[in-house]
């Protein structure tokens, strides 16, 4: 999986603007990008979402599980 240094830390956003920030930033992705994700909380409500609205085309690594720091790297998967 490709790793970059673009990190998005969710914690400070407001709630109602978090996930449309991960799927902008996940939109913008070229095929082999990613991003990682920090968050106060373990996103499986996002993954969720992102197995609903993009099956098949994202991958999810979790890179630290807690107990206050969540970091999962969210890449695009190539065509």
């Amino acid at each position: 999986m490709a790793t970059n240094e673009r990190v998005i830390d969710v914690r400070p956003i407001p709630p109602r603007e978090k996930h449309p920030t991960i799927f902008q930033t996940f939109e913008a992705l070229a095929p082999g990008e990613s991003f990682i994700l920090v968050n106060d909380h373990d996103p499986k409500p996002l993954r969720y979402q992102f197995e609903y609205e993009h099956e098949g085309e994202f991958g999810w690594t979790y890179l630290e599980e807690g107990p206050t720091v969540w970091r999962v790297e969210i890449s695009r998967r190539g065509t």
